[in-house]
């Protein structure tokens, strides 16, 4: 789990940073941009949850010992 994790963290940031670069800061409520800024929010949230999960299964094992 902790692999797996660990590489869906890492593709979440290389989204966020894909869609980033596809944000026109100008206008960023119009066309494509609404989309990408869309999708760094989602990546952004995938990423905060996935580091929740670790670190409950974190917890979790230790209180198990």
């Amino acid at each position: 789990m902790k692999i797996v994790s660990y590489i869906l963290i890492a593709l979440a940031l290389g989204l966020l940073i894909f869609n980033a670069t596809k944000i026109d800061f100008d206008a960023p409520f119009e066309g494509d941009s609404t989309v990408a800024v869309i999708c760094v929010l989602a990546a952004a949230c995938v990423i905060v949850l996935l580091l929740i999960l670790r670190t409950s299964l974190t917890i979790q094992q230790k209180s198990k010992r």
